[in-house]
């Protein structure tokens, strides 16, 4: 896991803070030490009286010592290297896409420290033997600094609420939030209510980079103070760390909380945190005339372009973690094979520009993954045509449009394109049942039954997944390259909440990058780069009905679609997932929902029929969830049950007790005129 810093300016005087956390599974060790160069001063604010409400006219009193730390100049050596408390992460995440053994609160509310012992190897470094472990505070000569540790900040009742009330003035971060869509809202909301509430200085650091499996962190660090944003870092970026700078006036914090009585009067009720004490000053009296930063408004990333950059990094750090030479992906000329060409297009942007700005390390991994040390890439579409081979597989059902524009979105982007037919595989292996049975499958169009077409659709499916692994591991040694190329799947996650695909076929790939994100998001995320990226290729393609293309065309075009197949909409699904995961309902529980919500596009006897087919269709398709490759986790109803969602894989589809509470109230509802809808409960 990469790290990202905050460094912020804060100022009674100038106070300099540095943070820097460490992502591990139980508790963040947080150092705490003036920063090289850091003036060393004195103000007449001590942490114990801070809490109290009255530091302005609190008279000096002595902290206790941390070590040999000199009374003039800046701290020797050891005291700048020296472990100040080891604070424990306090409340595990236990949902979503976490998977925790329990919550973890080993302490009463009285807050208890006690002393731990280091390694022998920190403590050769740090010249110390023990150091304080617990839920406690860092008092200095001039403010109180108090410590969250990611899903703290999340809980109902967050550790700031009652480190603020006991005088804590600043509070740190050190978080491992991985990246979901339209995520960034909550996060900044979280903040800046906590200074609302309670005054203070919050400092955010993020997480930022691939964890080798579906998340990925996106950063965007920030400092905010008393309700304001004051320091917005980046949310995804290719670089390994992040500083953010801000100056920022400890006596607003003390003003803002002087005038809020209600919280004054609580402070006076609250239980103390044990308090580290060290004698430093994070400020000094010469550096008034410093200029304070002003509040900014947060820029937040639309959800297309979130897509746009947060997969993409995810991919550049499977790639060049990995090893391999680039990446091997299907084209089949459709929304969801072009949106992950877009996004490996999309990873080449942000190389090519990380690499504009300086970026060595970024330099250096393109060098390697290239076997070019003398490279340098400048233009996206170049690297593009380097680590991305496109593949338009034809078969006999295949239409001349979706070819021409799996072509052409390939010529535009610059990736390495090849076409060809499978149909003598396709043919081969059904000569061989043919052989083995005396009987050959015909398509439903030629007389066939629904079980033939359907095995007539899967091998053309299969085979692709075979040719595409095939051309991954040989397709450079053809060119006279080294390596291999990681194959990319390209099921959205709608599709694979219902099923909607064949077991082992090119959905099954090494990653997935578009399989948490909706269908509808991704026709956003396409349009997005149709005008952003100037690859007009993809208009056609989103004006285009979605299609597999596995059953014989009709004079020469399309018979077979995408949603006529399902039996739904896209958008639809969309409802389905987010009912069925986030408001965890079952068929009757989400009956109970959309008859309200679609009461003017549906009559509840068409409501129970799209939720029975739904239902039908996820518990039938439900074992295929075994099989979806690793995808990018950016949708809070993902299916995946590896590591998402753990639910069984063999359900009883007909959902005998459900289906019946079902048509007792549609049949209650008709008789009353299909009007009244209070009664649904």
């Amino acid at each position: 896991m990469q790290r990202s810093n905050i460094q912020a300016w804060t100022r009674t005087g100038n106070m300099r803070l540095r943070v820097l956390g460490s992502l591990l599974r139980v508790g963040y060790p947080l150092a705490f030490a003036p920063s090289p160069g850091c003036p060393f001063g004195v103000s007449s604010h001590s942490g114990y009286h801070l809490r109290r409400g009255n530091a302005r006219d609190a008279p000096e009193r002595p902290l206790q010592l941390q070590g040999d730390i000199s009374q003039q100049g800046p701290p020797r050596f050891p005291a700048c290297r020296r472990i100040l408390l080891i604070r424990p992460k306090m409340a595990l995440a236990n949902e979503g896409n976490y998977r925790e053994l329990r919550w973890f609160t080993p302490w009463s509310r009285t807050r208890q420290t006690e002393e731990y012992f280091l390694p022998r190897m920190l403590q050769s470094l740090t010249k110390q033997e023990t150091v304080p472990f617990g839920d406690a505070v860092l008092a200095t000569r001039d403010t109180c600094i108090g410590s969250e540790i990611c899903e703290e900040l999340w809980t109902p009742h967050s550790p700031h609420v009652d480190m603020g009330l006991d005088g804590v003035e600043i509070f740190t971060n050190a978080s491992g939030s991985h990246h979901v869509l339209r995520k960034a809202h909550a996060r900044v909301d979280l903040v800046t209510m906590a200074t609302t509430k309670n005054g203070g200085i919050y400092l955010l650091a993020n997480q930022k980079g691939c964890d080798g499996d579906r998340l990925y962190y996106d950063g965007c660090a920030l400092i905010a103070m008393n309700g304001h944003i004051l320091a917005q870092g980046s949310q995804f970026s290719l670089d390994n760390v992040e500083v953010l700078t801000a100056t920022l006036d400890l006596e607003d914090v003390r003003s803002y909380r002087a005038e809020i009585s209600s919280r004054n009067l609580a402070a006076s009720k609250a239980s103390p945190y044990p308090r580290v004490k060290v004698d430093f000053a994070l400020s000094s009296r010469e550096d008034l005339l410093e200029p304070l930063s002003e509040p900014l408004e947060w820029k937040y990333h639309s959800p297309a372009e979130e897509i746009s950059l947060g997969p993409a990094c995810w991919l550049w750090d499977f790639l060049r973690r990995s090893q391999q030479a680039g990446f091997f992906l299907p084209l089949s000329g459709g929304v969801d094979s072009a949106a992950t060409a877009c996004l490996v297009y999309s990873m080449c942007r942000q190389v090519c520009e990380a690499v504009n700005n300086g970026n060595q390390e970024v330099l250096a991994d393109v060098r390697t993954i290239v076997d070019q040390l003398d490279y340098t890439p400048r233009d996206p579409r170049e690297l593009c045509g380097r680590v991305l081979t496109t593949c338009y597989m034809a078969s006999e059902n295949s239409s001349r449009e979706t070819r021409d524009r799996a072509a052409e979105l390939a010529r535009q982007i610059g990736s390495h394109h090849i076409g060809l037919d499978i149909d003598p595989a396709v043919k081969a292996v059904v000569g061989i049942f043919s052989l083995a049975t005396g009987k050959r499958p015909l398509f439903a169009v030629h007389g066939g039954s629904r079980r033939e077409n359907l095995a007539l659709q899967n091998v053309q499916a299969r085979i692709r997944m075979v040719v595409a692994y095939l051309f991954a591991q040989l397709s450079l040694w053809a060119r006279g390259a080294r390596g291999g190329l990681l194959v990319l799947g390209s099921a959205n996650v709608d599709e694979s909440l219902l099923g909607y695909l064949t077991k082992y076929d090119c959905s099954s790939a090494d990653i997935n990058p578009i399989g948490g994100i909706s269908k509808t998001d991704l026709r956003a995320f396409v349009h997005f780069c149709l005008e952003y990226f100037q690859l007009p290729a993809l208009q056609g393609i989103l004006a285009a009905p979605a299609t597999a293309e596995l059953e014989p065309l009709a004079d020469g075009r399309v018979s077979q679609t995408d949603e006529e197949d399902m039996g739904m909409t896209y958008a639809d699904l969309s409802v389905y997932g987010r009912l069925r995961k986030v408001a965890k309902t079952g068929p009757y529980g989400m009956f109970c929902k959309l008859v309200s919500l679609w009461k003017d596009v549906c009559s509840p006897r068409q409501v129970a029929d799209k939720v029975r087919w739904f239902f039908c269709k996820y518990s039938m398709n439900r074992h295929k969830m075994t099989t979806l490759t690793p995808a990018y986790h950016a949708e809070s109803y993902s299916p995946d049950d590896n590591r998402f969602d753990l639910r069984p894989f063999l359900y009883n589809t007909s959902w005998p007790w459900q289906f019946r509470c079902i048509e007792a109230q549609v049949l209650r509802l008709e008789s009353r005129g299909c009007q009244d809808l209070d009664g649904v409960d």
